[in-house]
């Protein structure tokens, strides 16, 4: 299979942690006989550099030309002067725009050998952490309108949330889709108690139920779930919610793992290309120090194989690898415990070369 990916390196430690990802990625296509094609991609500070733009249209075209887009991380401190709409992160809003992706998708998975890094006890961490969150990304709250008057001498701020059921639809096509992918258990997550958006968001899903009587969908209340992800998180599969409960719950899931520098997500469309990325930052300060962990992109070239180019047996050769490294005490710093017996700390390239020593066809 040909498949051509938009490869964006970034700023900071993202030209390191792409870099691997791309070597694991070429031993896939050795191993299962594909061909995967690389066009680079400016964008960010060292877009702004080098074209005086985060994002210039030429490189927003070659993403949209190509298959899916992986990302290693935007931005840093030398751009801070830089005036509001020509900032790195600008380029990353541009970029999902013209995307049209809608729906960003971020595991909550603990790796066995890495449970002691959760804040979590170990009896909760023992029955397992994996599920994933399916988080709408260009309605609700933060899309709405936002104004600030002043009523009787005072200032009065507002914020509209607004769903329409076609916004909430397709989101829930997403979660529906991905529920099919894993164990086919859907949460959806709103506060219908309170909220006339959330109300309709139970009506949606519930209609869309009925289109896939092969998954299971259940409905929680967005305290309860926040409470739910610490009490018990092993009884998640897949989330779906709304925009701000989203990225509220997501980061909540992100620190229960133990460590962002494992943690991929994707953003997607009504088309199968994707952005896929790590959830960390660009760590400007540890950039060119070989000590960055490239584990999450690598994670994230794995999502895209699964979830874009329906790739499952490639997808599950890359996770068996990291597994098997991580088994082996082979620990980046980030992911180094304070007893370090047992472990071997490595740095980026050295991680990147054990997991595709590790990499076999399944």
């Amino acid at each position: 299979m040909q498949k051509t990916i938009a490869v964006i390196r970034g700023d900071g430690i993202g030209p390191e942690i792409v870099d691997q990802a791309l070597l694991v990625l070429d031993r896939i296509a050795a191993l299962y006989g594909h061909e995967f094609t690389y066009l680079d991609v400016d964008m960010g500070g060292c877009a702004i550099d080098k074209w005086g733009d985060p994002l210039p249209p030429a490189m927003l075209e070659t993403c949209l030309a190509s298959h899916s887009v992986l990302l290693g991380a935007v931005g840093g401190p030398k751009w801070n002067h830089v005036p509001g709409p020509m900032r790195p992160e600008k380029g990353l809003l541009r970029l999902r725009a013209g995307m049209e992706v809608y729906s960003n998708n971020r595991p909550a998975k603990i790796w066995p050998q890495l449970a002691c890094a959760s804040p979590l006890k170990p009896e909760i961490v023992d029955k397992g952490i994996d599920f994933l969150i399916v988080r709408e990304l260009t309605g609700g709250i933060y899309f709405g309108r936002h104004e600030t008057v002043t009523e009787n001498g005072q200032q009065v701020a507002l914020d509209e949330l607004r769903y329409s059921e076609e916004e909430i639809r397709r989101i829930g096509r997403i979660g529906f889709e991905t529920a099919r992918k894993r164990s086919r258990k859907l949460c959806s997550v709103e506060k219908s108690n309170v909220l006339d958006s959330s109300r309709l968001w139970k009506k949606v899903m519930h209609q869309l139920a009925e289109e896939y009587p092969d998954v299971t969908l259940t409905d929680m209340l967005v305290d309860n779930c926040a409470m739910q992800i610490v009490k018990d998180p092993s009884q998640f599969d897949v989330i779906v919610t709304e925009n701000m409960f989203g990225d509220i719950l997501s980061d909540e899931a992100s620190m229960i793992t133990g460590s962002i520098g494992m943690i991929p997500s994707s953003s997607l469309g009504d088309t199968t290309r994707g952005l896929y990325e790590p959830i960390h930052g660009s760590a400007p300060d540890i950039a060119g120090k070989d000590v960055a962990n490239p584990i999450g992109t690598i994670l994230a070239a794995a999502m895209m194989l699964r979830y874009s180019f329906d790739m499952p047996r490639e997808a599950d050769a890359i996770e068996s690898a990291v597994s098997a490294v991580l088994s082996q005490g082979c620990r980046t710093a980030d992911i180094l415990p304070p007893q370090t017996a047992g472990c071997t700390l490595v740095g980026c390239r050295e991680m990147g070369r054990l997991i595709l020593d590790n990499l076999k066809k399944g």
